[in-house]
């Protein structure tokens, strides 16, 4: 029996070492593939903007701050010119950031701007088409864009990009029963809930679009408060594992660059203060729902 104990705790103990071999670290300039995108969501992104932000899917930044409607990836070659639509639901851009801004200014938006066009961008337009007689599709046409430019005007730096904390989104069905870390892409935060209550919450940020956050139900596996990654051999404090080689912890990185950077995988925390406390909090074997 006494031999029995001892191969288990070895077999344990092998196995969080393979896993922890999989451990992100911050993205640098260069995407950097990794074994942690091995099992990735086709869903996920990187997330390159400079501040906070609440409705979007993380993506490829934008090339140019005065990017033209043509550059929107929803619209068609084929399509009329007169009825063809600049900006829809799936686009990243800068004209969506300052269409996102100009909503805002109008009390259609609560949440900063993005540059990502997402539900909360398609409920705002809609909101406003409805308002002004047109048709309410949800997408931006030549005709809903020059409303929108009339009703407002041109948004201000700050407005583009507030230096503000992400509003938490609505919780996923799955949070709210339990103890779990509830974690939103789209708004990127972290809720940590118990019995459908919110305790606290913290802005995230996730993986890059070749090392993808991967979305689901999960648990804790297993918990340090100081940890390395073996694979790019950068401090992951706090870490807590629950995919894997993917954790939630707090990243340097992404206190200081924001979301103008990115993780390999990982839900990264720039809130030091408020991670050490939920990691005092969280038990192995909590749930941990990570989604859109």
């Amino acid at each position: 029996m006494q031999r029995q104990r001892v191969i288990i705790r070895t077999i344990g103990v092998a196995t969080a070492v393979a896993l922890a071999a999989t451990a992100c670290g911050p993205q640098k300039t260069e995407p950097v593939a990794s074994a942690s995108s091995a099992s990735s969501s086709p869903t996920a992104g990187t997330s390159p903007e400079a501040s906070p932000s609440t409705d979007d899917k993380p993506g490829e930044a934008s090339k140019s701050p005065s990017a033209s409607a043509s550059a929107s990836p929803s619209t068609s070659a084929s399509a009329s010119p007169a009825v063809k639509a600049i900006m829809a639901n799936g686009d990243e851009n800068e004209q969506v950031r300052e269409l996102q801004a100009r909503l805002r200014q109008l009390k259609l938006m609560s949440v900063a701007p993005t540059g990502f066009y997402g539900s909360k961008t398609t409920a705002a337009v809609k909101s406003f088409q409805s308002k002004h007689g047109l048709n309410a599709t949800g997408s931006v046409d030549e005709a809903t864009w020059k409303k929108i430019e009339g009703a407002s005007k041109k948004p201000t730096a700050d407005e583009l990009r507030p230096s503000t904390v992400n509003e938490v989104d609505a919780p996923d069905p799955r949070c709210m029963q339990g103890r779990v870390m509830c974690i939103s892409k789209e708004s990127r935060t972290l809720a940590w809930m118990i019995d459908g209550k919110v305790v606290s919450t913290m802005d995230v940020r996730f993986g890059s679009e070749n090392t993808p956050t991967r979305e689901g139900v999960f648990d804790v596996g297993w918990k340090a408060k100081e940890w390395t990654s073996t694979i790019y051999h950068t401090p992951m404090p706090y870490a807590m594992f629950f995919s894997g080689g993917q954790a939630v912890h707090y990243s340097a990185d992404f206190a200081a660059r924001g979301y103008s950077g990115a993780s390999h995988g990982c839900v990264n925390v720039r809130d030091k203060g408020k991670l050490s406390a939920l990691f005092d909090q969280v038990k192995v074997g909590d749930k941990v729902v990570v989604y859109w």
